[in-house]
């Protein structure tokens, strides 16, 4: 890893140094109040970040991949940052939570498990493709808890230029870039303490302190806790979390540094459903059919440290690494179901253990020649995993049951195919992810155009190893160039203008032996790497206090099948649509937050067409939200707020015959903030699904897979804050 990170910088370096002679101008980079348009544009940090928005919910910009930190409106994408205190003010218990907010993005589950899932413009984003303080791969597999998060960063569309390709093959339709806690200015110490409907309890303390002749270091320490039982019948969860971040912001050199350790287990963890033909009826919201003897158990130790340093006014370098060690032991049992609940499941036994080490560097230079600004960008990452997997299932004709009168069976024997050891696995994947990029930020007009270019070389190399001997099974070895470009223009200060071509990586599949029984002419063949390719423009809206987007889109990315007995890139999946997002406070005391998107998303060029024109699983054509908060003038300290979800159909198996029906899920809560002996408290409830409704909120999330997760039942959650 040493030798290849040295390479990449070597590399970097040596194109900078062509750019220079090339005759590449530099500029001094420009200083000005924090939050102006101009300093954004200019600085991109890749460590400090932009402040809140009017109404707190939001910030004014965030991370944009090797760019660093941009304004929103100097952004030629479409992107949505929501904050801690959002998160807080809503008692998020995970990422998943925050992102119940966002108009584009819904919420699933992984393939078999209890990894969360997120589905933005119609493409899964799998949580361990999510990037931590812009680094791949480092966060937890299953469940990143809501205590380690100050920002929580949407980017909508292909990311391949700005982020590099997602290590987990997913992030066709965007990525999200959660940032650790800092600590702020002032002094913070809070506990809070809380339960939930099933008698969950939870507690945690929040430190943080500046210190230093200017406050120019920082150390920010959360711990928290969650144990008992769910809303869900039956269901136990276990939840440790602590982090350690620190940070320091000289004149010329930022640094931050950030640890955390999450060990979280569910009992009897309430499973997905495969229908086995029609859909079968919710169960009621609270009930669980998971057998007594499931479980899901993981324990993550990841960090992540950043630095930049300005090594002239023009010139700043910065570099990140990244890692992560983390075990998932579970024993699970998905049932199938046909459409009157009658279920059949059998045991399922996996463990897993992951060392990943990631990284990426970079320089970065202005240029100012009057009336063009350039801002040049050079770039190097990798990442690195090795992961150790072993499974074990009893026999596959499995035990009967039901959805809606669920009865325990003695746990079955998981010796009827295995594979490895659980209690020592073998590595069985490799993946090595590396490449390097350029790019360029042009500003003309008195920062009135802006426009982007740049591309990234990747390479993508992935091998396998059988579970029991540890011996070489395949390998994939393959490597790509993806361009963008993008466009701002401002008529005046409240709208940008917007548009974009930018492309998505993913590796490409390799050939089977056969299909239907027949040879494959190209068997293991290692096709070149899928490109999701992106068309995008919209138009962007600040008032000062409110403010919000629209943008319209298409995206295309390839699919693999066998055709005329060779295995190639012959199909398709495309997705467009129209998004609509509102911001902001646009009256003293009024917060409002949501919008919504239609999509058209259909296959086209299937196997011998059969199913062109259908619409892929598990994408809803409409869905919205909309979350409005009021601070009441009567009651000082008081504020009250309503959220609802709005999900429409989504189809449920390829031949589109089957669908969930569309949902919509109200929330409402209240914080009342008093001073009690002279400290701060803040009281808070929230009542999540008020209507107790019963609904699929999901099916799929895994290309192919229709498997359907079960909306939350009725939840009171409450908590009461204080500083001390």
């Amino acid at each position: 890893m040493t030798v290849r990170l040295r390479a990449l910088a070597s590399a970097a370096t040596g194109l900078a140094l062509s750019a220079l002679t090339a005759g590449v101008a530099l500029a001094q980079t420009a200083d000005g109040p924090e939050g102006e348009v101009d300093a954004l544009v200019i600085t991109g940090s890749q460590v400090e970040l932009p402040r809140e928005y009017p109404g707190g919910q939001v910030a004014r910009g965030g991370r944009v991949g090797l760019f660093g930190g941009l304004d929103v409106m100097d952004t030629p994408f479409s992107t949505t940052n929501y904050t801690e205190q959002l998160a807080r003010d809503q008692q998020a218990r995970s990422v998943a939570d925050v992102l119940q907010n966002d108009p584009v993005v819904r919420v699933a589950k992984g393939f078999g498990n209890f990894q969360e899932l997120y589905v933005i413009r119609g493409f899964p984003v799998y949580s361990d493709d999510m990037t931590y303080n812009g680094v791949y791969g480092v966060l937890p597999r299953q469940y990143v808890a809501a205590e380690f998060l100050e920002r929580v960063e949407v980017f909508h569309g292909a990311t391949a230029l700005l982020n590099g390709a997602a290590p987990g093959g997913s992030g066709v339709g965007g990525a999200f870039n959660l940032v650790p806690k800092r600590a702020p200015d002032e002094a913070l110490s809070r506990a809070t303490v809380g339960a939930e409907t099933g008698g969950q309890l939870y507690g945690a303390l929040d430190l943080g302190r500046r210190f230093g002749p200017d406050d120019d270091f920082s150390v920010r320490v959360n711990l928290a806790g969650r144990d008992g039982e769910t809303s869900i019948d039956n269901q136990d969860r276990r939840l440790f979390v602590g982090a350690v971040g620190l940070d320091y912001r000289g004149d010329r050199l930022r640094f931050s540094a950030d640890l955390g350790l999450q060990d979280h287990r569910i009992d009897a963890p309430r499973p997905s459903v495969t229908p086995t033909g029609a859909i079968p009826r919710p169960p009621e919201p609270d009930g669980n059919f998971a057998q007594p003897w499931t479980y899901t158990d993981e324990r993550q130790l990841f960090g992540v440290a950043r630095g930049e340093f300005d090594i002239t006014p023009d010139l700043t370098a910065w570099a990140a690494l990244g890692g992560r060690n983390g075990k998932e032991r579970n024993v699970l049992s998905n049932p199938s179901s046909d459409a009157n609940g009658v279920t059949s499941a059998y045991r399922f036994d996996n463990a897993r253990e992951d060392s990943i080490l990631s990284a990426d560097a970079g320089l970065r230079w202005s240029l100012d020649t009057g009336p063009v600004r350039q801002r040049l960008v050079l770039s190097g990452s990798s990442v690195s995993l090795e992961s150790a997997n072993a499974y074990a299932f009893s026999n596959f004709a499995g035990f009967a049951g039901d959805l809606y009168h669920p009865v325990a069976v003695a746990p079955p024997s998981p010796t009827f195919f295995t594979g490895g050891a659980l209690n020592n696995p073998k590595v069985t994947e490799r993946v090595e992810n590396r490449s390097l990029a350029v790019a360029d930020l042009v500003s003309l007009m008195d920062d009135r155009l802006m426009i982007m270019l740049g591309a990234r070389w990747q390479t993508i190399e992935t091998t396998s190893y059988d579970y029991n001997t540890g011996a070489r099974v395949s390998g994939y070895d393959s490597d790509a160039v993806t361009p963008a470009v993008g466009v701002v223009f401002k008529p005046s200060q409240s709208v940008s203008l917007y548009a974009n071509y930018s492309e998505a990586l993913v590796p490409g599949q390799i050939a089977p032996a056969t299909s239907g029984g027949v040879p494959v002419i190209n068997a293991g063949e290692v096709l070149e790497p899928f490109r999701g390719k992106q068309v995008e423009a919209g138009v962007k809206y600040d008032a000062g206090t409110f403010g919000g987007a629209a943008s319209v889109f298409s995206i295309t990315l390839p699919s693999a099948f066998v055709q005329n007995n060779r295995f190639g890139a012959n199909g398709e999946q495309r997705n467009r649509g129209v998004e609509l997002t509102l911001f902001g406070e646009p009256a003293p005391g009024v917060r409002l937050l949501g919008g919504a998107t239609w999509l058209d998303a259909e296959l086209t060029r299937t196997a011998g067409g059969a199913l062109d024109g259908k619409q892929p699983i598990g994408v809803p054509e409409w869905q919205a939200n909309a979350n409005l908060e009021w601070d009441v003038p009567a009651v000082s300290g008081l504020t009250l707020d309503g959220r609802l979800v709005y999900t429409g159909e989504q189809k449920a198996n390829a031949a589109n015959t089957a669908s969930l029906d569309s949902w919509t899920r109200l929330d409402l809560g209240a914080r009342y903030k008093v001073a009690i002996a002279d400290r701060p408290v803040t009281f808070r409830a929230r009542i999540e699904n008020v209507t107790n409704e019963a609904y699929w909120a999901s099916t799929g999330g895994y290309p192919g897979a229709n498997y359907l997760v079960l909306g939350a039942p009725r939840t009171l959650v409450v908590s009461a804050s204080v500083d001390f």
